[in-house]
């Protein structure tokens, strides 16, 4: 018996640039059409025909297209069955200017970009990069993950990775200022800016460096810096106020992923001499 089918959609006013759509079991057809942004569809399930310029081509399982602003293209279901996909639009003007920020690249590419089908591994890619999307990760985190993605996508990646990390001393430069200014909404823009790096590089080393994305490590940060003032003292809801954090259960659920205990539960069994 046919599952019902099961259709989500993600946007967000934080990123603008930026929609998706995750779609299962769906029996949906579409008319020839286009989209004013720079799109790109995988297959997670079934068999689909994706139609474009004249041409038909079979996808399946791991399949994936890039599909340039204004193409005209339908990708249907095979023979009227079901299939599972995923859909990414993004703004082509905000990839340009992620493109455009990364060392020797040709940005002219997205100009003459062909639909075509991509690697199968960017699949698993576009999965990881989704699971974040539809997530409950900060805004700042989609942004550098989106950014990565991009990035890897459309950047020379082969070609750096033999390459050393670029600017260690400028990463730890942008160490010390989140550490210094943690409770404030610092942008990617504004710590790429610091690093003297494009967007992708910065995020790109930053996360090889330390571990983690900046945005990430600097709520990581703010929860060192909690604990501190838990233990001279200062309350739960001035901590959180003092800190950043848009209210106190987005604090407390911070504090519990990093602490395995909630900051009320650390306050009453901390122990001094």
């Amino acid at each position: 018996m046919p599952r019902h089918p099961i259709h989500r959609f993600w946007r967000s006013p934080a990123l603008p640039f930026v929609e998706s759509r995750i779609a299962n079991d769906s029996v949906a057809c579409y008319a020839p059409h286009s989209h004013d942004s720079l799109s790109i569809g995988a297959v997670d399930g079934g068999r689909s025909v994706f139609r474009h310029g004249g041409v038909c081509r079979p996808l399946s399982q791991g399949d994936m297209v890039l599909i340039p602003a204004g193409e005209v293209h339908a990708c249907n279901p095979e023979s009227d069955g079901q299939w599972s996909y995923q859909m990414l639009y993004l703004n082509p003007n905000w990839v340009r200017d992620v493109v455009g920020e990364m060392d020797a690249i040709d940005t002219a590419v997205l100009n003459r970009l062909p639909a075509s089908t991509a690697p199968q591994h960017l699949h698993t890619r576009l999965t990881d990069l989704n699971r974040s999307l539809f997530g409950s990760a900060p805004a700042q985190d989609k942004e550098a993950e989106l950014v990565l993605f991009v990035g890897d996508l459309f950047g020379s990646v082969q070609a750096r990775r033999s390459r050393p990390l670029p600017g260690a001393a400028r990463l730890r430069g942008v160490q010390a200022m989140i550490q210094a200014r943690c409770a404030e909404s610092l942008t990617l823009d504004e710590m790429a800016a610091q690093a003297c790096m494009s967007r992708y590089h910065f995020v790109r080393s930053f996360k090889r460096a330390v571990g983690l994305t900046p945005h990430a490590w600097q709520l990581d940060q703010r929860i060192q810096r909690a604990r501190h003032l838990l233990n001279q003292g200062m309350g739960l809801a001035e901590a959180a106020l003092h800190l950043g954090f848009a209210d106190q259960s987005h604090f407390q659920r911070a504090f519990k992923q990093r602490v395995a205990a909630t900051p009320g539960d650390y306050v009453r069994n901390f122990l001094q001499d």
